[in-house]
This record gives C-alpha cells, structure tokens and sequence, in this order.
C-alpha cells in the first residue's frame, strides 16, 4: 500500500516537473524570439532616426551655415568690448546665444551622417569663404571691425550684421527649397523667423544712430 502510493506520489511529481518545464520552454523561448525580434529591428530603427533622411542639399546646408554662425559669433563677441551701446551689446549677446546651439546641433548632424564638420576658418580662409556664401564678410572687414570702437563699432556691426543675416536668410530659404532632412528644414524656418526680426531691430537701431 506504501509503496503504491510513493509510486502514485513519484508518478505525480515527474508529470508536474515535466509539465513546469514545458512551459518554462514555451515562455523562455517566446520571450528569447521577441528578444532577438526586437534587438534586429532597434539598431535598423535608431540608425534611421541617427542619421535621417537627408541629401546633398542638407549637407551643404549644415556645413556653410556652421562656418556662417561661426562669424556671427566672432562679430558678436567683438561687441563686448568694443560697442558703447547697450543696446547693440544686448543685440549681440543674443546672436551669440541663438548661433552658439544652432552650431552644435548642425555638427551634431554632419557626424551622424559620418560628414566632416568644418574647422575654424581664421585669415585669408575666411576671405575665401566669404565669396562663397552670401553674407560673409571678408578677412578685411573683420580686421576693419576689430580695430573699431564705441559709436563708430556700433554702426558698423549693425551694417556688417544686417548683410551678414540677410545672407543667412537666403541660406535658409535655399534649404527649405532644396533640403529633405525635417530637422533642417525647421532650423532653417527659425533662421529666418529669427533673423528677419534682428534685421528690423538692427535697421531701426541705425536710424537712431
């Protein structure tokens, strides 16, 4: 009677565990597909999302308007010390704020989609640049600013500034013209948004001068 009923006990046991670890395999191995479903699909995803859908026009884009920022910051940085208006030393503290960013974003974007970001153009290179993109000032020009202070500075930073955003704006419009890649595109709606504006506080600022 024991041992038929340790029998019935073991018999009950074995069919238990083999049952357990039917679905301990069932679930380890659903879970192990989902897994590998999931781990194939997310490195497809984010390498999309990384590098974007973007062309040649994007690429130029990003590239000019950083070496463009670049002189607007330089231009700015300038103003500090040499300006005698508050109100173009505020004006130029904020280009440097909106520009300083909007740099970093745009390398960010040439590296994911494994483009060299420009070096720092200084001397004669920022000569070249200048007859490349629209806005630029040249080498002589940047010297003409540096050695310029108080009301004389001021006048011809708006000058300067005014022509170097309006290039800037006819950048941008080329890129929503031109351009795929959407995070482009809305930086390009801010450029422009942004300024188009400063261009009117710089116009008004001369006028009062």
């Amino acid at each position: 009677m024991t041992t038929h009923r340790s029998l019935i006990r073991r018999t009950a046991l074995v069919a238990a565990t083999a049952a357990a670890a039917l679905v301990l395999a069932a679930c380890g191995g659903g879970g192990h597909d989902m897994g590998s479903m999931g781990d194939s699909s997310s490195p497809s995803t984010s390498a999309t999302a990384q590098a974007g859908d973007h062309n040649d026009a994007d690429v130029s884009f990003a590239k000019e308007m950083i070496q463009h920022h670049r002189q607007a910051v330089d231009m700015a940085e300038m103003a500090d010390t040499r300006a005698s208006s508050s109100e173009v030393k505020e004006l130029a503290t904020k280009i440097k704020g909106a520009q300083d960013p909007e740099i970093k974003t745009m390398s960010g974007w040439l590296t994911s989609w494994g483009e060299d970001v420009p070096a720092d153009m200084d001397g004669m290179e920022g000569h070249d640049m200048s007859s490349a993109m629209p806005g630029m000032m040249s080498s002589e020009d940047m010297d003409r600013m540096e050695k310029a202070s108080g009301a004389a500075f001021d006048k011809m930073f708006l000058e300067m500034m005014i022509k170097h955003h309006e290039g800037a704006v006819e950048m941008a419009k080329s890129e929503k013209t031109d351009g795929k890649y959407a995070a482009a595109k809305k930086l390009a709606d801010d450029v422009i948004a942004a300024q188009t504006a400063e261009i009117d506080q710089m116009k008004k600022l001369l006028n009062k001068s």
